[in-house]
Order: structure tokens, then sequence, then C-alpha cells
């Protein structure tokens, strides 16, 4: 089965999540990555970085990426053990608000994420 770009248009939510699997330069079909069905859609994203070995080089890359395309960057937000300095460096770097951080979870439930969320985030960051 062949996916057709014209047929993947965001539904008009407030807010609306979606989650490109992945990173934003896999390909979503051979003809089109993530990052470019998000310069179609010309909507803001967050970007997600884990914390670990590699996050700035692969942080920093995915928001050149999406700068090239013109891709409106609300900003970033870590999952993982605290790495101060990693944080900084890539928020400093790519000039990119660090919207907060998330700890590993064992099991995610709706309740612990919602907890956990209102504690690392601003939502005002959010909209």
């Amino acid at each position: 089965m062949r996916i057709s770009p014209e047929a993947l248009t965001p539904p008009a939510l407030d807010p609306l999540v979606i989650e490109g699997a992945g990173g934003a330069l896999v390909p979503v079909t051979r003809d089109l990555l993530y990052a470019d069905l998000f310069a179609r859609w010309k909507l803001p994203v967050v970007i997600v970085a884990r914390t670990g070995l590699g996050t700035i080089n692969h942080s920093l890359m995915t928001i050149e990426a999406l700068r090239h395309r013109r891709v409106e960057i609300t900003g970033i937000a870590f999952v993982g053990d605290a790495v101060e300095d990693s944080e900084a460096t890539i928020a400093a770097i790519g000039r990119v608000k660090r919207l907060g951080r998330l700890p590993l979870a064992d099991s995610l439930d709706p309740a612990w994420l919602q907890s956990a969320f209102a504690e690392a985030f601003d939502l005002g960051d959010f909209a």
C-alpha cells in the first residue's frame, strides 16, 4: 500500500499533537520526510530529545533540518536523566527555547504523565 501525501492532512484540533516517529528526517514515504510534511502543514513543532549520548548532534541536526524547511520551532523538550550542560548547550547553539524535561518512567499511565508534565513544563510555552 502506498501512502498518498495529499491524504496526510492534520485534523483541525486544538491542541493537536502529532508524533513524527523516529525523528524529522525519517521517511513517511520514499519521497517524503516528516520534516517536509511539517513544512507543508505550516504548524509549529516541539522537538523531543533524549538526554543520552549523541543528543547534542541529533538535536542540532534536527533543528537545522527544520529551519532549512522554514518550520517554526516552539522549543525543545528533553526526556531522561538531567544532563544540564548538554541541554543548555543545545538550547544556546540551536537558539531554541528549552521547554523542560521529563524523567524516564517505568510505566506511562495517564495520571503519572499528567502530573510529571505539569511539574516539568509551563503550559504557556506551548500556546
